[in-house]
């Protein structure tokens, strides 16, 4: 996976990313793994919202093309729905996270594909986690149970790990090349922002031309 500061780098195209699940579920461990290659055992709750972008250029099946993720990381907290679901208008994927070890979370997500589907864009690319697989007791979620709730609303599965980097990165590559897939709809769905062979600080410059 290629990481370049974004106003150095090229991009075909570019699709956002939200990371929704019940507070204490990883969706911020999740997020530090993948974009920052980093793990932190005691992390705060997120506030609001965190946002990072990521160029990946060698996702299996996209043809060589630098496919800008923009990752939006949500906090899971009731108090601040309202304000995550400001963010998934636009959205082009969406990742929804459960931890293993806690049915409740488990029970919510199907008020977060309710979610998901009544704010954000016709057509959004959906995929389930099940988190902290590392945890070899406490387990209330079976993989079966979680296979067959994505199955329900017809979405890739898969369980991860951010503390041992299990299937992380396998997680949002599996998202990246269904979206870039259906990035044009035959059904009047969303379009991926294409920035062909455009750099961002040429951008950048010509917008301070025009001032």
């Amino acid at each position: 996976m290629e990481k370049k500061p974004m106003f150095t780098t090229e991009y075909d195209f570019l699709f956002k990313v939200l990371l929704i699940g019940d507070i204490g579920v990883g969706k911020s461990s999740i997020f530090n793994r993948f974009g920052k290659s980093t793990f932190t055992e005691d992390l705060k709750s997120t506030i609001g919202v965190d946002f990072l972008s990521i160029i990946l250029d060698d996702v299996p099946g996209c043809k060589s093309e630098k496919l800008m993720v923009q990752l939006w990381d949500t906090a899971g907290q009731e108090k601040f729905r309202t304000i995550t679901r400001t963010y998934f208008k636009g959205a082009h994927g969406a990742i929804i996270v459960y931890d293993i070890c806690n049915k409740s979370s488990f029970n919510s997500v199907h008020g977060w594909v309710q979610d998901v589907d009544q704010y954000s864009t016709l057509g959004i690319t959906k995929l389930l986690i099940g988190n902290k697989s590392d945890e070899t007791t406490g387990r209330q979620v079976t993989f079966e149970e979680g296979q067959e709730l994505a199955n329900m609303y017809k979405m890739q599965f898969i369980e991860t790990s951010a503390k041992t980097n299990t299937n992380v990165k396998e997680a949002f590559y599996t998202l990246t090349k269904l979206m870039n897939s259906a990035k044009v709809s035959s059904n009047g769905g969303f379009t991926s922002i294409k920035l062909k062979k455009k750099s961002l600080e040429k951008d950048r410059k010509k917008k301070r031309k025009c001032c």
